[in-house]
């Protein structure tokens, strides 16, 4: 290593060792190919199948992650050799198109990439060790569609698909009450499957879940989930027959820059106008996006329509998905027939800490539905 220095007087270092070193070639770079692809396959081989163990990884940021999901660990690895990124699209690929199986795809090449290593040395071409594996692959999948079974089933008989479900979370950490949640998981998708045109719209399933409780506490609703409560106490916590208001506006009086009396009068009875409003349309709850003051809040207390402020964007469209409503952008835009139905809003709370979320059930289209999750970790 030396210092010297370019004509404007900046610094620089010439390291000698470069001169030592060379490139791979032939059969030796493609040594070093396999063995960064073995190295993967290497650190995914003991989390494979139900004996097989979990791995906790842990972020830059500190976070901790333990799971033995191939994608997940492929995902949180820091990986800089391009083979080694192949493998991680592979299973990347695998968990898009089939959702399982991610572990075992990444160990499979793994071991042809080293039955392929023992080819190479006895000076086979790569190209001819290639074409070996495309045929083999025919081979396989020939004998797989001969020995493959066919099962039938409906959404009457869901058995069939609850014990291959069931498969997938064998090895997972879930794996004790693997056949409650792969009765819920069956049942979610058959809630927004179009069988007739296989297709499945995973969109419509929401995730929802609360610290708290047993994993056995889990369960499938048939409609949203949101984690939000009733802006006041003292509004009812259960409305049945709901004509909700999906309000995208702000709902509330514009802020006068005075206090003057004539203008907090003239506010007040702007926004009971906008209550008489929704009460004339016929809602009985209403779900906002943006949030009102403390004031509003108790105008709406008084006047006996419930709400509910600041729900998300996502919850909004999955909102009037499930209950048939009109997301409504313009207070002036307001009409019964834009409202969403639902037979039953509920609030339930949980726990020591009474954290609250609002249910709402027996939707107009009940396609939507919600996997609300418990227990200590996720």
């Amino acid at each position: 290593m030396a210092l010297a220095f370019d004509e404007f007087g900046r610094p620089f270092i010439i390291l000698r060792e470069q001169e030592k070193k060379t490139r791979l070639r032939g059969l030796d770079a493609q040594k070093a190919n396999i063995a960064a692809g073995k190295a993967v396959a290497r650190i995914l081989r003991t989390s494979l199948g139900p004996k097989g163990m979990d791995k906790m990884l842990q972020s830059p940021d500190g976070d901790v992650t333990i799971t033995n999901d191939g994608a997940t660990i492929l995902e949180q690895m820091d990986v800089d050799n391009q083979i080694a990124k192949l493998m991680v699209e592979l299973s990347r690929s695998q968990d898009y198109e089939i959702g399982d199986g991610t572990t075992g795809v990444v160990v499979m090449a793994g071991a042809l990439l080293e039955q392929a290593e023992k080819l190479l040395e006895r000076d086979i071409h790569q190209i001819r060790v290639a074409e070996g594996y495309e045929m083999a692959s025919r081979v396989a999948f020939d004998h797989l569609e001969r020995i493959s079974q066919k099962f039938e089933f409906s959404a009457d008989n869901i058995e069939p698909l609850v014990q291959t479900c069931m498969t997938t979370l064998s090895s997972k950490i879930v794996h004790r009450c693997k056949r409650a949640l792969a009765k819920i998981a069956v049942k979610a998708v058959l809630a927004v499957a179009d069988l007739d045109r296989k297709d499945v719209n995973l969109d419509l399933i929401k995730v929802e879940g609360k610290v708290g409780g047993k994993l056995e506490d889990t369960e499938l609703i048939y409609g949203i989930v949101v984690d939000k409560d009733m802006s006041h106490p003292q509004m009812p916590k259960r409305i049945e027959d709901a004509k909700i208001a999906i309000l995208t506006c702000p709902f509330e009086p514009p802020k006068p820059k005075t206090k003057h009396k004539t203008l907090c009068g003239q506010e007040q009875k702007y926004f009971d106008e906008m209550v008489q409003k929704c009460k004339d349309v016929g809602a009985t709850l209403v779900i906002c996006q943006w949030g009102f003051d403390d004031k509003a809040n108790h105008l709406l207390m008084h006047r006996n329509l419930p709400a509910v402020r600041w729900v998300g964007g996502v919850e909004m469209e999955l909102i009037a998905i499930a209950t048939g409503g009109w997301i409504v952008p313009r207070f002036q835009e307001l009409s019964p027939e834009k409202l969403g139905k639902a037979g039953l809003v509920r609030e339930k709370s949980f726990g020591t800490t009474k954290d609250r979320m609002l249910y709402i059930e027996q939707c107009a289209n009940s396609r939507a539905v919600t996997i609300f999750i418990r227990g200590a970790m996720f």
